[in-house]
């Protein structure tokens, strides 16, 4: 197992590598000079001169060939420095640290709301099949898989601020300094986010777990008199669980590109809202830190996912 855990963190590097190569070539690709686009300001309505673009040009190293520039950057890089901002200057490591927490707690908020409002509502779904209950825990997934996370997002917004009179404590609080803030603060933002993937999990789990309890060990465990519930709960959601958690893995990935645009909504001043500040502004560094901290997620979060597998598994082994 240990091997195999080194041998994944290993061909993180090299995946790492071609995201920010092919981040880096894209974004100095596209049209636009970024010199001109940072003087000009952020809404357009300042004003300079080919020497500002050029100086600025020179000073930013963008004269450079591409590769140059890359080779420049990822030594810094390597060095753990993550450079500064064109626009704001500002180093953006300590900027990442800043957003990096408010971004895991709304995740795992998020993640929280989808194992307790999939996994037990696709067991009853399996469970009362096709009852008037399964019906309409059907259609709450179809329900999730229909709504993207920016429309429910919208519709938390609009009934919390004007069906309900109620909005959220301005500002962030930290879940150590105050948890019953925070948790006010992430609440409905989190519910927004798990919604969506909520309902594609809600169909695996009923499925595999109706699969599962046509098997044989299932009936065997049932003739031998266990009481149903031990046998649903002990024999086949365990089993059931293999497929499941593999989509929620790859959902685990959706779930953090999503908070780019939930952290938009819900003004939440988290990674994902810096993301989309940098773009807006062509903060070119900044952006490629934002994508490589995605895609580090997702790398990471497959492999928690392989882990799982042999825990859930006894018959899979990492040699």
């Amino acid at each position: 197992m240990r091997k195999y855990v080194l041998r994944r963190l290993l061909l993180f590097i090299p995946t790492l590598i071609g995201v920010s190569m092919a981040v880096f070539t894209l974004l100095r690709i596209i049209p636009g000079d970024i010199a001109a686009l940072i003087l000009s300001g952020p809404s357009g309505e300042l004003t300079y001169t080919q020497e500002d673009v050029d100086e600025l040009r020179e000073e930013m190293g963008l004269n450079n060939p591409i590769y140059i520039q890359y080779l420049n950057w990822m030594s810094e890089l390597l060095r753990g420095d993550l450079g500064n901002s064109f626009v704001t200057k500002l180093s953006i490591g300590e900027q990442v640290r800043r957003q990096l927490p408010i971004t895991m707690q709304l995740a795992f908020f998020s993640m929280i709301v989808i194992s307790v409002i999939s996994i037990p509502i696709g067991v009853l779904a399996a469970v009362k099949q096709d009852s008037a209950i399964d019906y309409l825990l059907r259609s709450f997934a179809i329900l999730g898989l229909a709504m993207p996370s920016f429309f429910v997002a919208l519709l938390v917004v609009l009934i919390l601020s004007v069906g309900l009179h109620w909005s959220a404590p301005l500002g962030f609080v930290s879940l150590w300094n105050d948890p019953i803030t925070s948790f006010q603060q992430l609440f409905f933002p989190a519910i927004a986010l798990g919604f969506a993937s909520s309902g594609l999990l809600v169909r695996m789990t009923r499925a595999q777990l109706l699969e599962v309890l046509r098997e044989d060990y299932v009936r065997t465990a049932r003739a031998k008199g266990l009481a149903e519930g031990a046998v649903i709960l002990r024999h086949a959601v365990r089993n059931a669980l293999l497929p499941v958690i593999t989509i929620g893995g790859t959902q685990i990935g959706f779930l953090f590109s999503g908070t780019v645009i939930i952290e938009t909504i819900f003004n939440i001043p988290g990674v994902g809202r810096g993301l989309i500040s940098a773009l807006n502004s062509r903060d070119l560094p900044a952006i490629q830190v934002y994508i490589i901290y995605f895609a580090g997620i997702a790398l990471v979060s497959n492999l928690i996912v392989d882990l799982m597998y042999a825990w859930l598994d006894p018959r899979i082994r990492y040699g």
